[in-house]
């Protein structure tokens, strides 16, 4: 479940830190100029890094859907991460931006209007993630109960009639419990025709 649910809180955190950029500067010209001062210049490989999240999310559902169709068990994630793991993720990209961008420990990083705001809304889209999640798990597990309840279309039961056990009378021993084969090369000095045995 956690290839579900850490691709939706990464998706929410990095809306919400755009959300911030764009309430603390409304104006672009100012909001970009911001962006490139504070060590955004990664920005552009963020569709491909929400891509791949996608894809992981994508695989996570598949395995849920499977899962439930072998009835097999999933251990929920606890609601707390939904609260705890995008303000720690948010937190460490702010860090990591400035870190990278000026070197240093970026200890004035918490004075930034962008910080405290961005901060704040994530706990809003933290609870967006969690319903979300919610839904899409519950989905799952309808579609895994609909796969395991299906019926089996009529030419599995025509595979399973053929390939039956055969009865003990109808196998023939084997060769070393008979001592011979039941068939062979003809005994040495005797011509394929005049020979008999």
């Amino acid at each position: 479940m956690w290839l579900v649910v850490v691709p939706l809180m990464l998706a929410g955190t990095e809306v919400a830190h755009a959300l911030a950029y764009r309430l603390v500067y409304p104006q672009s010209a100012v909001r970009w100029r911001a962006l490139a001062a504070s060590g955004h210049g990664y920005v552009g490989w963020l569709p491909v890094v929400l891509g791949i999240g996608g894809a992981v999310m994508l695989l996570g559902l598949c395995s849920g859907v499977v899962d439930t169709a072998r009835r097999r068990p999933s251990r929920p994630v606890p609601p707390w991460a939904f609260g705890l793991l995008p303000l720690a993720g948010f937190t460490l990209q702010e860090f990591l931006e400035r870190w990278i961008m000026f070197g240093g420990f970026p200890w004035w990083m918490v004075e930034q209007p962008t910080f405290r705001v961005g901060l704040l809304l994530q706990l809003p889209f933290a609870l967006a993630a969690l319903l979300v999640a919610h839904l899409l798990l519950r989905a799952v597990e309808r579609v895994g109960v609909a796969l395991r309840e299906r019926p089996r279309p009529l030419a599995f039961y025509a595979v399973a009639i053929r390939l039956r056990p055969v009865p003990d009378a109808v196998l023939r021993p084997s060769v070393v419990a008979t001592g011979h084969a039941g068939r062979g090369p003809p005994p040495l000095g005797c011509a394929p025709l005049l020979c008999r045995s």
